[in-house]
């Protein structure tokens, strides 16, 4: 099951968001905590998590943004460096064993969606997306395709301990952006194919020209 068949590119509209996450549960990818497909002569495995948040979308997805906050609320994450727009650099305990791994991100749409894959280990393919269901609730979205590399990588045992991991880091999420009462930033930039068409500067200053809002540049 790839990605793009379970999230779309649905447009951040209510009743699309909606629409997006009903037809995964249709899909029978809402709610799937563990699925191991063929891929050539190995594996991936697909985890599919959405949770519920008391926030606008906007405070959602601006606290995502800010990835050196991972560390107050993602379990194992020990250091995130931001290199540059698309790029960061990850530092986590997992199963005990300390990895570094290099996070690019392919895709990102203010308040929509951000994709990224890494690279290190095992690769990871994965997207976010947020939904509004009304001005103070929003769906969160989480898919993750892993690959892993290596016999322990590859046990069961450690599938369903990622799996669970993921869903425990999105409860953690929600009572993090919950309990602040407002992200601690937000990078409001756009990102196609990898490269910035959009800086963040710009498109704050984009919005408040044309009155849909805009924070302070971080």
């Amino acid at each position: 099951m790839k990605l793009a068949e379970i999230t779309g590119r649905s447009r951040g509209k209510a009743a699309e968001g909606t629409s997006a996450v009903r037809s995964a549960v249709r899909s029978g990818a809402a709610g799937l905590k563990e699925r191991v497909s063929a891929n050539g002569g190995g594996g991936f495995l697909t985890f599919v998590e959405d949770i519920d948040i008391g926030v606008p979308v906007r405070e959602a997805y601006d606290q995502w943004t800010q990835f050196q906050e991972f560390s107050a609320f993602a379990g194992g994450v020990e250091d995130v460096e931001q290199v540059d727009d698309t790029t960061t650099h990850w530092r986590a305990r997992v199963m005990g064993v300390t990895r570094a791994w290099q996070a690019r991100i392919t895709e990102q749409i203010p308040n929509e969606r951000i994709a990224w894959t890494t690279e290190g280990g095992g690769t990871l393919k994965g997207v976010v997306t947020f939904h509004p269901l009304t001005d103070t609730l929003t769906r969160v979205l989480l898919v993750i395709e892993y690959h892993p590399q290596g016999l322990l990588e590859r046990t069961g045992a450690l599938w369903r301990a990622q799996g669970r991991r993921a869903r425990l880091d999105l409860k953690n999420f929600r009572r993090f952006v919950t309990l602040r009462g407002e992200a601690t930033g937000e990078w409001r930039g756009e990102i196609e194919n990898g490269e910035v068409v959009v800086g963040h500067e710009d498109a704050v200053a984009d919005a408040k020209e044309s009155g849909t809002g805009g924070g302070s540049p971080s």
